[in-house]
């Protein structure tokens, strides 16, 4: 009685969440993966594109591999051991209903899966050959203009004499143009050119004879037993936990605490246009029952601030202060630094793997043509300088029954610095769950592609202990929480001493249907800086206290139309400034009719905050693969409509979005200067399948 009763409960669940479109599905996990990226502008294109593919090409449960259902970001390793042992033991699933019987699994966790999975008996392996899937592959056109509205300083009229010498004006036009054209045979093989020119950089130009600023080509290729990967041109590689090397994107700190734990994909074709954390080269993967090596190369341009220095022997010496990751080639300077490095990678990557056990070693090798060498402060006296950069780590993941612990070891050439992290996951039963986190990096471990967890997004100087629960109390409610203690043993950038912090935060979630959900979140984030208040040279040390106050709510109050708030309050208190507070409160209408091949996505919010340190920052719907979480801060409205037509296999977004801000007379400094209390942009994006 009782499995039927909650049987009952999830049909009426699921029909809510099956009769979501696939724009709204998708665009619910995004938010949640995005939330603790706190910047304008994100990549998170290959994420967006495996959710899209499995929604489109469900994963049949019954066939599904351990690597593919790390696919979809969505279960613990536990769950994954738990679906697997019972295929080995009992058998092929009989429906989808049969995971509410396991004991690690809930309602919650199907419902989230339901739109991407699928359970079939019919497992029907094909050997298709290379020549059949380019036969039969998938091909797609994605063309992109967004362009600001305002005139902006940098975009002045002036002879290219002035541009030459001066870095307050851009070479090419505020137009941001993107094309794409990919072909595909399911995960098999991948065929892709990508484009982009960002705004301010010129196409076809002087200074970009070329056309586009950012080329990227791949191909890439999954197939068995042997031969498993293969690469050329642009891709991605990720190993162990993150601490040697992870060219892609990772999870930090999410509301679910079960999601920190890192599960390496290997290698991937780049689909992105983030300049810099990608390889160019080739990479293959081959493989014997149980094991599997990887080997890689890359060999590309990377932008650097390029010095020049005599030395004693009257002979110059050229080394690189830092590594510019922006991307932007607009100015003379930023175009002067555009590939003045070469950086040669290569590297191997040897595991052993069954269906609750695996382990890896590997190695990574780095090469600049210049030494790198930043420029002497206190702070950064421990880190890297030189041309070569060599890491190797060890890093395991072992499942027994509801318990998951993993780990990995990194060690950095240069200097012997360590790096140490080691987690553990329980599940107490399909209600509850906790995670342990443990994380050492060294002053002086050096990793240039890394995403070890962590307060900071560098790999480097820290010590800290992460604790992360999970409750389902009932069907409808469920509280998340994690609490971080963390120690920075020696100097950071605006810390002039060791310091320490924490964060804390808990989430109340109601989600009584498909229909509505609502939830109240509260964040402290205690950081140490130095004081803005202080006589002499000796600069004192303060605790910074960050606290956000959330309330969400999302209501499906018709079938087509959907409504959400949010009311999101900061306070920064601080001794030697006085208290702040921000506050927003945003509007959203999605009109999504399931007969009509018109979307409309509309946003209105207020927000007031006393300066840009009390900021606040939203995710926002934008056009496809554009993802941006801008910053609310001083006193203003922001407002956006967003409209997709789809028409056969062709779609077309219409974008157009403002900040208006209240008593400014100017908006930004230096180049992006605008003269007046407007910031606003259109975007128009075109995407024909075939």
């Amino acid at each position: 009685m009782l499995r039927l009763f909650v049987i009952t409960l999830f049909l009426f669940s699921a029909g809510a969440i099956l009769a979501q479109t696939k724009s709204e599905v998708i665009q619910q996990r995004m938010e949640f993966i995005a939330e603790e990226l706190e910047t304008e502008e994100i990549s998170l294109e290959d994420v967006f594109e495996n959710l899209s593919y499995y929604y489109d090409h469900p994963l049949n449960l019954n066939a599904a591999t351990k690597f593919d259902l790390e696919q979809l970001l969505m279960l613990s390793d536990i769950q994954i051991n738990e679906l697997l042992t019972y295929r080995e033991t009992v058998g092929k699933l009989e429906t989808i209903y049969t995971l509410l019987e396991f004991e690690f699994w809930d309602a919650q966790i199907v419902e989230n899966i339901l739109p991407f999975v699928m359970v079939s008996k019919e497992i029907q392996e094909k050997k298709v050959s290379v020549k059949d899937m380019l036969k039969e592959a998938k091909g797609e056109y994605l063309a992109r203009w967004i362009r600001g509205i305002e005139q902006k300083a940098g975009y002045a009229d002036v002879p290219d004499s002035i541009r030459q010498q001066s870095n307050s004006y851009y070479w090419g036009s505020p137009d941001r143009v993107y094309s794409r054209f990919r072909m595909n045979y399911r995960t098999n093989l991948s065929l892709g050119v990508t484009m982009e020119k960002d705004a301010g950089e010129q196409l076809f130009g002087s200074t970009q004879p070329q056309g586009f600023d950012f080329y990227s080509v791949h191909a890439f290729y999954k197939g068995n037993k042997f031969v498993r990967k293969v690469a050329l041109g642009d891709y991605h590689f990720e190993m162990g936990q993150g601490l040697a090397f992870w060219s892609g994107y990772a999870f930090g700190k999410t509301p679910d605490a079960m999601s920190i734990k890192r599960n390496a994909r290997g290698l991937r074709p780049y689909t992105s246009v983030d300049e810099v954390r990608f390889l160019r080269g080739a990479a293959v993967e081959l493989g014997v029952k149980n094991f599997s090596l990887t080997s890689f190369a890359s060999h590309k341009g990377i932008d650097g601030n390029i010095q020049v220095l005599d030395t004693l022997e009257s002979e110059e010496l050229i080394m690189a202060s830092s590594i510019n990751i922006s991307g932007l080639h607009r100015t003379t300077s930023e175009l002067a630094r555009k590939n003045s490095l070469r950086e040669t990678i290569f590297g191997a990557y040897l595991k052993y793997e069954t269906r609750s056990f695996r382990a890896g070693v590997g190695a990574v090798h780095q090469l600049y043509d210049s030494p790198l060498m930043r420029e002497p402060r206190l702070y950064n006296q421990y880190e890297f300088s030189g041309r070569q950069l060599t890491n190797i780590s060890a890093d395991y993941t072992y499942v027994y029954r509801n318990i998951n612990v993993f780990g990995e070891v990194a060690r950095s050439s240069s200097s012997g610095g360590l790096a140490l992290l080691q987690g553990l996951s329980m599940a107490i039963d399909n209600r509850a769950s906790i995670t342990l986190l443990y994380r050492n990096y060294a002053r002086d471990y050096h990793s240039f592609y890394s995403r070890g967890f962590g307060e900071r997004s560098r790999t480097i100087n820290e010590q800290g202990l992460f604790i992360g629960t999970r409750f389902n109390l009932n069907k409808a409610w469920s509280i998340n929480a994690f609490a971080d203690i963390y120690r920075f043993p020696w100097l950071v950038f605006r810390i002039d001493k060791p310091s320490n912090g924490h964060d804390f935060f808990g989430q109340l979630t109601y989600k009584p249907s498909g229909k509505t959900e609502l939830y109240f979140r509260f964040r402290e984030r205690r950081r140490m800086q130095n004081s803005r208040d202080y006589e002499g040279n000796i600069r004192p040390i303060e605790n910074v206290y960050q606290r956000n106050y959330r309330f969400n709510f999302n209501y499906k109050f018709h079938p087509n139309w959907q409504w959400r708030t949010r009311i999101e309050l900061v306070t920064v208190d601080r001794p030697s400034v006085p208290f702040e507070t921000g506050f927003v409160v945003a509007q959203d209408l999605v009109y999504r009719p399931k007969k009509s091949p018109v979307d409309i996505v509309v946003r209105y919010a207020l927000f007031d905050t006393d300066s840009f340190d009390s900021r606040l920052f939203l995710f926002e719907h934008n056009l496809l693969n554009v993802f941006s979480i801008p910053a609310y801060f001083n006193e203003g409205s922001r407002y956006y409509i967003m409209l997709k037509y789809t028409y056969k296999k062709a779609e077309l977004w219409l974008r157009y979005a403002a900040f208006v801000y209240a008593n400014q007379g100017t908006l930004g400094t230096g180049p992006e200067r605008i003269d007046g209390n407007t910031r606003s942009e259109v975007g128009v994006q075109l995407r024909v399948r075939f």
